[in-house]
């Protein structure tokens, strides 16, 4: 997909100062942002994606910051812009966190960081809750088996380092579908320091509790829920693989 690239120089005048100060920021505030920018190496950023602040499309958007596509060099690159009224005072902790997680091969790869921008992978997909909306035809179940398989396996080695993710009951923004792979994003939330449940959330999400569980239901019929909750019970007492393998086993994966 083509897309429109807008140099960031153009950012200090609105309405595109509200991307790089959102949801508000002064002109000297701003005009910082871009001096930081430039030294990351970012040119230009472009307006694109399923959610928007007024008018302008941007990747997401959450209680830290806000994402948007931006080009770096000649690559496309997706950045993390921290929220003005964010209670983080930097993205240093989130990039140690990205880093963390990269080291066991999940999540975005983290390419760059400063106080105000975390610079990482593009992932060109669709968030799951619309990916499985438009899943139609023979191959649907095999692909909805092996896409909610890979998430369950990031999900397991998470879970084996100690890492929690935090927000994965809300499965609809934090996995992303693309060509050729899926990804977990989004880990502004996670922590090292709480018991994880990565495994337990994203299966109830996919299978049990949501509109999403419903959808996948109509696609191929799964165990009892009484089967899929105590396949989990087994597997949160003891993480081992033998239990995952299990619960894999009733997921029909």
């Amino acid at each position: 997909m083509a897309h429109s690239f807008i140099s960031i120089k153009k950012f200090t005048e609105e309405p595109y100062s509200n991307i790089l100060g959102y949801p508000n920021a002064t002109n000297r505030q701003i005009k910082s942002r871009i001096n930081e920018l430039e030294k990351l190496k970012i040119k230009s950023i472009c307006l694109t994606g399923p959610t928007t602040i007024g008018s302008l499309a941007i990747l997401g958007k959450g209680y830290v910051g806000i994402v948007v596509l931006v080009k770096r060099g000649n690559k496309k690159v997706a950045l993390k812009i921290r929220r003005t009224d964010s209670q983080r005072e930097n993205m240093k902790n989130e990039a140690v966190l990205l880093k963390l997680v990269n080291s066991i091969n999940v999540g975005p790869k983290i390419i760059d960081a400063s106080k105000n921008f975390l610079i990482m992978e593009y992932i060109e997909g669709e968030k799951f809750s619309n990916w499985i909306g438009m899943l139609k035809g023979s191959g649907s179940v095999k692909k909805l088996k092996s896409t909610i398989k890979s998430a369950l396996e990031d999900c397991y080695r998470l879970d084996q380092i100690g890492f929690d993710h935090g927000e994965l009951s809300n499965i609809s923004k934090h996995v992303i579908v693309g060509k050729t792979k899926v990804s977990l994003i989004d880990f502004e939330s996670s922590s090292t320091n709480r018991k994880p449940s990565n495994v337990t959330s994203i299966t109830q999400a996919f299978f049990i509790g949501s509109g999403i569980a419903k959808q996948a239901q109509k696609i191929y019929k799964n165990s009892s829920k009484k089967k899929i909750i105590n396949a989990l019970k087994s597997y949160k007492q003891e993480k081992t693989r033998e239990n995952f393998e299990n619960l894999l086993k009733v997921l029909k994966l």
